[in-house]
């Protein structure tokens, strides 16, 4: 595993971030406790493109868990409508905000048994936010990280949550987190769902798919 981060580490640097990848990254782009739990929320089945529309319009409006908390959730609805699911995701990030004032001082818990009470919040989205926002290592399995991770044969799982498990041992814990950073852009850019580049593959030798 640490080979396959490696290579994939040289290639795309910086990485995935979640709603974002390191190319439409911009400077001014702060991954605060609050952005990455709210965009990855709105990353919940959706593309990357389109939670990067739905999280850059709903901030440019609403920029504090104090203003989503007290928004219209149809105006909510209106701004996050590019990924999908409006309805139910404005209700669910005015809840989320709601509970932050209430049981958490408007602060983004780092632990991940407080962060799967909020609403919309598996581990996917908890590790995300320990990742990304508070620098912990945690392995933040999406679809790209099962689907891929499957398909090279390195575990045989059922569902992300198995995955995340599986790769823990696989994985020095040092770099658990560059798991999603890297395997996710990788399967934005190489390894896509539907007709993959495995000629242009880093780590096409290390893949059971490509040597079937």
């Amino acid at each position: 595993m640490i080979t396959i981060l490696d290579r994939l580490s040289a290639e795309y640097g910086k990485g995935a971030y979640p709603g974002r990848s390191s190319e439409g990254l911009s400077p001014e782009w702060d991954p605060s406790p609050f952005h990455v739990l709210i965009a990855t929320i709105l990353s919940q089945r959706t593309k990357d493109s389109n939670t990067r529309k739905a999280s850059d319009a709903l901030f440019g409006r609403f920029d504090s868990v104090e203003d989503i908390a007290n928004a219209d959730a149809g105006e909510i609805s209106e701004l996050i409508r590019p990924a999908g699911f409006p309805k139910q995701k404005a209700r669910a990030l005015t809840d989320v905000c709601g509970m932050l004032i209430r049981e958490y001082h408007s602060e983004v818990p780092s632990d991940i048994d407080e962060l799967l009470k909020l609403p919309m919040v598996g581990r996917k989205t908890a590790n995300c936010v320990r990742s990304y926002a508070f620098g912990i290592q945690a392995i933040c399995v999406d679809t790209h990280v099962h689907r891929i991770a499957n398909l090279m044969g390195l575990v045989s799982t059922r569902n992300p949550d198995e995955t995340e498990f599986e790769l823990m041992k696989i994985t020095p814990e040092d770099r658990w987190s560059d798991v999603n950073r890297y395997v996710v852009r990788h399967g934005q850019t190489v390894c896509l769902p539907n007709n993959p580049k495995c000629e242009k593959c880093s780590i096409a030798d290390m893949c059971g798919a490509s040597r079937a």
